[in-house]
């Protein structure tokens, strides 16, 4: 496929070669089809390029370092388009979302090369024969797999896709191919836990270490359910059930190879009413951005960023909203904070979140609307600390694009946002 090089990092090889405004039609006799393509075949120390200048056939011979950025920019930053999702999963929080909500929310992505770049999750459904076959040949590791359960025909009734079953073949060739893999059980009550998911621990356990670590969560339920399969949220038996299963596996898994695999998201804890495990617990945290972890990392980080901070603060007031999962966390660290800076008050807000419902409770789904419905009136200092997970990646709205300066205008406060790192949190909050 040709594709425009649209400009060239500035001292890169490109830049240097004058690559801005070419055609690449490729690397080392080697056609360039998507970014995964391009950082493969572009990582040597010697290169031949294929390319089109006005209209005439040019072969550039380029000298770099081993694995040194070739400095190409293209249109978009896969080369190619997206990957979108083909299944219709009984759970997913896409398909509960209202309607109204700016558009690129609703775009469902499952596409192996985000998985390698940027860690997102796939569920295998999307690739073909030969996309197999090149993850297997570059080595493209780890990947990042929504499993769900390992049962063929439970798997297509999951994800309403008569392939899901046969797909799961995948894991075993990437095992066979040395291939690291983390995997992720999204768990529906009365649906894949119990037996189901005993039968998914230990296939994929058993191909350790191949596969690195399994990830176990709950399904996230919105209010916006109608016409959807019917699920019913965990509750505190249904979550001490499913915290006994993967506790078995993860001792027993931790005896034999030294580290558990088999993770419990935070929730199951909160959930069952159980305390947070120790740090050690979670081994690398390879999980962390499944929510795995997440409550022991803050916590740890944060305390021990405290004995540091031995100087006298000026007295200030800040009030923090977060969402009711992660309140009892914050009020323990803030309450240990202010035990030690007496000057310094914290007020911490838990906000419900109406806006989805269900057992939506992480602060990274809190709306600018409830913010503002559930705070007016109630903010005890000029300044509001929210968590940095409550916006979009440019950092300036919320989900239900109500921007920053609307928040400020409509509590009369100046809005703070609050790192998720816990030293970074503690000297944020002291400012």
């Amino acid at each position: 496929m040709a594709v425009k090089i649209t400009g060239t990092e500035k001292g890169s090889p490109a830049h240097k070669a004058g690559l801005a405004g070419t055609v690449l039609l490729s690397i080392d006799g080697n056609e360039i089809n998507d970014m995964l393509d391009y950082e493969y075949h572009s990582s040597g120390a010697k290169l031949e390029l294929a390319v089109m200048r006005g209209g005439k056939l040019h072969y550039i011979a380029l000298k770099k370092e081993e694995y040194e950025p070739l400095g190409c920019q293209f249109e978009s930053y896969l080369i190619d388009k997206k990957h979108s999702c083909r299944n219709k999963c009984i759970f997913c929080f896409i398909d509960q979302l209202p309607k109204g909500l700016r558009e690129t929310l609703y775009f469902k992505d499952d596409d192996e090369r985000l998985s390698f770049l940027f860690g997102n999750y796939i569920t295998l459904t999307n690739l073909n024969a030969h996309e197999v076959e090149r993850i297997k040949k570059m080595h493209i590791s780890p990947i990042n797999i929504s499993v769900h359960t390992v049962e063929p025909e439970l798997r297509v009734q999951m994800m309403t896709n008569k392939h899901a079953g046969e797909v799961l073949r995948y894991i075993d060739e990437f095992a066979e191919a040395g291939i690291e893999m983390n995997c992720q059980l999204v768990l529906c009550r009365d649906i894949n836990d119990g037996e189901h998911l005993r039968k998914s621990i230990e296939k994929l356990a058993g191909l350790y270490p191949a596969v690195q670590s399994i990830a176990a969560v709950p399904s996230g339920l919105t209010r916006y359910r109608e016409g959807l399969y019917p699920l019913v949220p965990y509750d505190k038996e249904s979550a001490c059930a499913v915290l006994d299963i993967l506790e078995e596996y993860g001792e027993l898994y931790k005896q034999q190879h030294g580290v558990r695999i088999i993770y419990p998201g935070d929730e199951w804890f909160l959930l069952a009413g159980r305390p947070i495990p120790p740090n050690e617990y979670y081994d690398e945290y390879l999980q962390l951005e499944n929510g795995v972890g997440m409550w022991r990392r803050l916590h740890d980080e944060f305390m021990e960023a405290l004995p540091a901070l031995k100087r006298t603060w000026l007295p200030h007031m800040i009030d923090v909203a977060t969402g009711t999962l992660a309140y009892p966390l914050i009020r323990l660290l803030t309450d240990t904070l202010q035990s030690l800076h007496p000057n310094v008050h914290i007020r911490v807000h838990a906000i419900e979140n109406n806006f989805f419902g269900g057992n939506i409770s992480v602060a990274g789904l809190i709306t600018g609307a409830d913010l503002i419905a559930q705070l007016k009136g109630k903010l005890k200092s000029r300044t509001l600390g929210i968590p940095i997970a409550m916006l979009r990646e440019e950092k300036d709205r919320f989900l239900d694009d109500v921007t920053i300066k609307q928040l400020e205008r409509a509590l009369g406060v100046r809005v703070r946002i609050l790192p998720q790192e816990g030293a970074a949190l503690v000297a944020a909050l002291l400012k």
